[in-house]
C-alpha cells in the first residue's frame, strides 16, 4: 500500500506554518516539496514546518527540508525552521547535514519566534491594473528605501519594479501583489499576477517605442526569474546595492 502524507497550510499570519501528518519517505517527499515550494513563492515572512504528526520511514527523505531551505535562501529570502520532530526523526536530523542548513526547535512557538526574528524586512501592497499603478510602485520603493535607509536603491529598484508592474498592466491585466524585501546586498522586488502567460525578454525592433521593459530588468538586476503559481505567476528580480 502506498504511503500517504497530508500538508495543512496555515498562512493567516506573516509566518506560514505547514503541519505534516503521515509517512515521510522518498515517495511522499515530492508532495511535501511541492507544498513547501508553493508556500515560499507567496513570500511569507518565514516558514515553520511542524513535524509532530510525521513518521519518517526513510531518513533520506529529510533532505527535502534542506532543499527547501537552500531554495528559500536566495529568493524569496524566507527563513525556514522545523519544529517538534518525533524522537527518531530528531535523532536522524541531528546526525544529518539537514540540521546544518535548517534550524530545529522542540515546539512550534519556539520555531515561530526564531523564524520571525530571522525574517528580512518586507513590504507588501495590492495594486490594480490601472494607469497609475507604475507611479504607485515607485512610491512604494521610495517609502521602503527610506524606511530601511538604503536611498541608493531608490533609482534602480523603482525602474525595475515599474517595468514589472507595467508589464502586468499591459498584458496580464489582473490585480497584483507587489512585495519588496531587503536582503543585503539586494533589494528584492516581486510582482504576483493572475495570468499564467509567460513573459520573455524579447528583441524589439530598434524603431519600436516599447517592448524593452524586461531587457531593462535583465540589465539592472543581478538575477531575475519567473515562477509559476497556480493560475498565475511571480516575476521577481534582485536589485544590487551597487
Amino acid at each position: 500500500m502506498p504511503s500517504r502524507i497530508s500538508c495543512a497550510v496555515d498562512d493567516r499570519s506573516p509566518v506560514t506554518v505547514v503541519r505534516l501528518t503521515g509517512t515521510l519517505d522518498v515517495d511522499t517527499m515530492r508532495a511535501v516539496h511541492t507544498v513547501l515550494d508553493g508556500c515560499l513563492i507567496r513570500q511569507p515572512d518565514a516558514l515553520v514546518v511542524d513535524l509532530d504528526g510525521v513518521t519518517v520511514a526513510d531518513r533520506l527523505a529529510l533532505s527535502v527540508f534542506a532543499a527547501t531551505c537552500r531554495r528559500a535562501a536566495g529568493w524569496p529570502a524566507v527563513p525556514v525552521v522545523l519544529c517538534a520532530p518525533p524522537p527518531d526523526a530528531a535523532a536522524w536530523l541531528a546526525e544529518s547535514t539537514t540540521c546544518r542548513v535548517v534550524p530545529v526547535r522542540p515546539s512550534r512557538a519556539e520555531a515561530a519566534e526564531l523564524a520571525g526574528a530571522a525574517a528580512s524586512p518586507r513590504l507588501r501592497a495590492r495594486l490594480e491594473p490601472v494607469a497609475t499603478a507604475c507611479r504607485r510602485a515607485r512610491e512604494l520603493v521610495a517609502d521602503a528605501c527610506a524606511r530601511w535607509n538604503v536611498p541608493e536603491l531608490v533609482g534602480p529598484a523603482s525602474l525595475v519594479l515599474s517595468e514589472l508592474v507595467g508589464n502586468v498592466v499591459r498584458h496580464a491585466q489582473t490585480p497584483m501583489q507587489v512585495t519588496l524585501t531587503l536582503r543585503s546586498p539586494y533589494l528584492q522586488v516581486a510582482v504576483l499576477d493572475g495570468s499564467r502567460t509567460a513573459v520573455r525578454a524579447g528583441c524589439p525592433d530598434p524603431r519600436a517605442e516599447g517592448g524593452r521593459g524586461l531587457l531593462l530588468v535583465r540589465e539592472m538586476a543581478q538575477r531575475w526569474g519567473i515562477t509559476p503559481l497556480g493560475d498565475g505567476k511571480v516575476v521577481w528580480a534582485l536589485v544590487p546595492a551597487s
